[in-house]
């Protein structure tokens, strides 16, 4: 399985069927905190929710075709990253991520992603990650920004947000611009 310690607190390791219990127990106890800006948790109700969502996810890693990985805050999961499809013609993918409500504002979210972006250009060799936020979900924007992505436009309506369309503001990271020590 895939593990990666980032440091003595923050460790990434490849979602498991095992975590279906903890990472639903999370997301419950942070519904009012995602729900702002993710709508699917409107839709995940009990851990078999959760066990469909990492199957799917494990499904696509057996594919090489993506990666969701927990990240882990002294042994217990605090959040999820997740690169989606990868094209491997192109070499690229997009991310995703969330924060349980009691892990946000500790840079945990930063550090996780500063590495597995450095995986993803180095060991995967990739050569562009895009991250797209709602242009109002300003604590998401800014782990783009702190990392040094390049705000490259606006996708006008982008999302059905509750009967509401919101733009999206959309970020990209070139392997040959990444610098991970410097891109914190």
């Amino acid at each position: 399985m895939f593990t990666y310690k980032v440091d003595e607190e923050v460790s990434l390791k490849l979602i498991e069927h095992k975590d279906a219990e903890e990472l639903f127990a999370l997301s419950d106890l942070s519904r009012d905190h995602l729900r702002v800006w993710l709508p699917w948790i409107d839709f995940t109700h009990s851990a078999e929710d959760t066990k469909k969502f990492i199957q799917a996810s494990l499904e696509r890693y057996a594919r090489n075709n993506g990666l969701t990985v927990c990240i882990l805050s002294e042994g217990k999961i605090a959040g999820v990253v997740d690169l989606h499809e990868i094209n491997w013609n192109h070499k690229k993918t997009s991310i995703g991520y969330w924060m349980g409500a009691e892990y946000t504002g500790r840079g945990l979210l930063t550090k996780a992603c500063r590495h597995l972006f450095t995986y993803a250009f180095e060991d995967l060799g990739l050569n562009r990650i895009e991250i797209r936020a709602a242009e109002e979900n300003l604590k998401s924007r800014a782990i783009p920004e702190r990392l040094g992505f390049v705000q490259e436009g606006v996708v006008r309506g982008a999302a059905n947000m509750y009967g509401s369309y919101v733009n999206h503001v959309i970020y990209g990271m070139l392997a040959k611009e990444w610098m991970p020590d410097i891109n914190h």
